[in-house]
């Protein structure tokens, strides 16, 4: 029989990284540029978050941990290190007006050999006989759930099991949403996405909402790499052990049509889809990997329909990827 009570806590404790990937993409795409980087971005995240929590671990010691520390140290290294990671998206594309889809693909392949770096130096020297290293300590508090979870049966643990991070992921994603259509920052922003040209005739910065959209989007972004490694995966930290998550969350930016909002559903819906191999008795090695095609697959069809529609309001915005020549207005 197929689990649904244990289905969706897994479902959505795999769609959570995709959906901050996926609501920090979209805000920087509303700005016009395309970061292909979030899969390195996502990375930077979750090693710069492992860091400050190894540095802290060792340093106080499991047992006289802080908790208000233990969360704040990891948190505040990852937002830092995706915010650096986002300031060079920036300055080359924006400022130095590199091309932006070689730029987004030099940043992933950066982002990975980054984390690779430091993660096994890390490894190597705690003396692991296995190549991963342990923060369990700080895990238990990314991890923590309501006390009260566990006595609520089915509801409690489909809708109260997860972490402080999986909320505000869902925060983050409808705030996100009610800032790009509700506000006037938003509606500038979405402006200097759509025509920068225009948007800078009409006095509106066009270089200050990049660099703050694309900024901000990373530092979201990164907190799905930081979500990961101290959730998802007990605070575990293994070389290559993201996979494809962050071109997932690339892709369901057009799943989504660019709206946040809709990505609190589709990202738990991607990370059922993504892990539904597990759940569906095969001992056929082929049907389980055509299984994990399956978010790809309704990616596809999607942007077909939507192609299909010609809706304005489920395209790209228009100057997305281009770079922005003051000079050429």
């Amino acid at each position: 029989m197929f689990d649904v009570v244990a289905f969706i806590p897994r479902a959505v404790m795999q769609g959570i990284p995709l959906m901050l990937g996926c609501t920090g993409e979209t805000l920087t795409e509303k700005s016009g540029n395309l970061n292909l980087g979030t899969a390195g971005v996502m990375y930077v995240g979750g090693i710069c978050g492992v860091i400050g929590a190894f540095l802290y671990e060792n340093g106080a010691g499991a047992s006289k941990m802080n908790g208000f520390l233990a969360i704040a140290i990891p948190l505040v290294c990852c937002l830092l290190g995706s915010l650096l990671m986002g300031l060079l998206y920036c300055f080359l594309t924006v400022s130095l007006r590199a091309n932006q889809n070689v730029t987004g693909l030099a940043l992933t392949t950066f982002g990975v050999g980054f984390g690779n770096f430091f993660g096994g130096s890390l490894i190597k020297l705690t003396g692991s006989e296995v190549a991963s290293l342990a923060l369990s300590s700080t895990s238990n508090y990314y991890r923590a759930s309501l006390p009260f979870a566990s006595d609520l049966g089915w509801f409690g643990k489909i809708f109260l099991s997860y972490g402080f991070l999986a909320y505000l992921a869902v925060v983050i994603a409808l705030v996100s949403s009610y800032f790009l259509k509700r506000t006037r920052t938003g509606l500038q922003l979405r402006a200097v996405g759509e025509n920068p040209a225009t948007a800078d005739a009409a006095g509106i910065n066009v270089n200050r909402y990049k660099y703050r959209a694309t900024c901000i989007g990373s530092m979201v972004a990164g907190l799905g790499g930081l979500y990961y490694v101290m959730d998802y995966a007990n605070g575990v930290w293994s070389n290559d052990a993201f996979g494809d998550r962050g071109w997932l969350a690339i892709a369901l930016v057009i799943f989504t049509i660019w709206r946040p909002n809709v990505g609190v559903l589709a990202s738990i819906l991607f990370g059922g889809l993504y892990i539904l191999y597990l759940f569906i008795p095969s001992s056929n090695f082929a049907i389980k990997e055509l299984y994990k095609m399956l978010p790809y697959v309704v990616t596809i069809i999607v942007l077909v329909l939507t192609s299909m529609k010609k809706k304005r309001e489920n395209q790209p915005p228009a100057s997305l990827g281009l770079a922005y020549f003051r000079e050429e207005r």
